[in-house]
This record gives C-alpha cells, structure tokens and sequence, in this order.
C-alpha cells in the first residue's frame, strides 16, 4: 500500500509539472504568422557597437533568449551551443549565434561580454527594456521577472533556440534539453537549406 501511495504521488507530481508547463506556453505571446521573427530592433553588442536586425541576416544563426545571472537553463544551452559548433566542425562554418538577454537591466555589454566569453561564435544583444522588448515579442518570446528570496529577482523567460536561415526567418525550434542528435539533425537541416 505504501508502494502505491508513493507512486500515486509521483503522479501527481508529473501531471503537475505538465499542467505548469502548458500554462507557460500558453502565456507566451503570439506574433502573427506573417511577421514571426520579423522585429526592427537597435540594439549593442557585446562590445558595445549598435546592431540592428540586419545582424541576423547574411548567414544562417541560432538565437537564444536568456540572462546572465540565470542559474542552469542559459548556461546549459551556450554549453550545447559550443558542443554544437565543435561537433559540426567545417560544416558549420558558416553558423553564428546570438545570445539576447531578456534582463537588460543588468546585463550590460561588459557584462554579457564576460559570460559569453567562452562561446565561439555567439554575439550578445542588449540594450534598451524597449528594444529588447521589440526583439523579443517579434518571437513570440515570453519573460518575466519573479521575485526571489533576498529581495533579488531572477527572470523566467522561453528556453528554446530559433534557427534561422541565411535571411533571417524562422525555421524551426532546438528545446531545452533536447537529444544532441537530434539537435545536430536540424542544424544541418538548416545549413543544407542557406
């Protein structure tokens, strides 16, 4: 009986996490179809020099939502980000990523500069609440901050990367956590398609 008390609670458990997760996704906003991804931005990078959505044109990209004081989904992705790039070796010559924070207040250029140091090929993105407000909802990006014990805040925010073609539209999705193969799979999908 104990046995089947512990499992029942297991369940509930699971069906929970599933429930939280939906109403996450559901919060999320919805760009229309037709002007997914299709956000006018000024922006600094890392380094502190203005970019614009050009940026993510001229080469096929992987772009990341997060913040730098985020304790295990963002650092956890530049870390797969980095695999990625080794493992395609040659053939992924050509791919970049952007990191785009969704804590602007914090997280200025020195600072994103700092915590993707260590990421071959990934360009921060900050700026202005306003700006990276624009960026984000072009998306469909969600985030929001929620308070934390000692009066700090962290940032909830959608944990996916985009990929994007050589022209800068949407193609498809890599979640958090997902199988490497899998997610190596797409990424050649995508370089085949630039």
């Amino acid at each position: 009986m104990k046995t089947l008390r512990i499992w029942l609670w297991v369940l509930v458990a699971v069906l929970g996490t599933g429930l939280a997760a939906g109403t996450f996704l559901l919060r999320q906003p919805q760009p229309e179809a037709s002007t997914f991804g299709q956000a006018s931005f000024n922006l600094v990078d890392q380094n502190g020099s203005p970019i614009d959505q050009s940026i993510l044109k001229g080469q096929p990209s992987l772009l990341f939502f997060g913040f730098t004081h985020c304790p295990e989904v963002c650092p956890t992705t530049l870390a797969e980000m980095s695999t990625w790039f080794e493992q395609l070796g040659e053939e992924g010559r050509g791919l970049r990523g952007f990191f785009a924070t969704v804590d602007p207040e914090r997280d200025t250029p020195e600072i994103l500069g700092e915590y993707i140091s260590w990421v071959p090929r990934v360009t921060g993105l900050t700026g202005s609440t306003d700006e990276i407000a624009k960026l984000a909802k072009g998306w469909g990006v969600y985030y929001a901050k929620q308070p934390v014990e000692g009066g700090d805040y962290a940032m909830d925010h959608t944990a996916s990367v985009f990929l994007l073609d050589k022209d800068g539209a949407f193609q498809g999705t890599i979640a958090y956590g997902e199988d490497n193969a899998t997610a190596l799979g797409k990424i050649r999908n995508l370089l085949a398609k630039s």
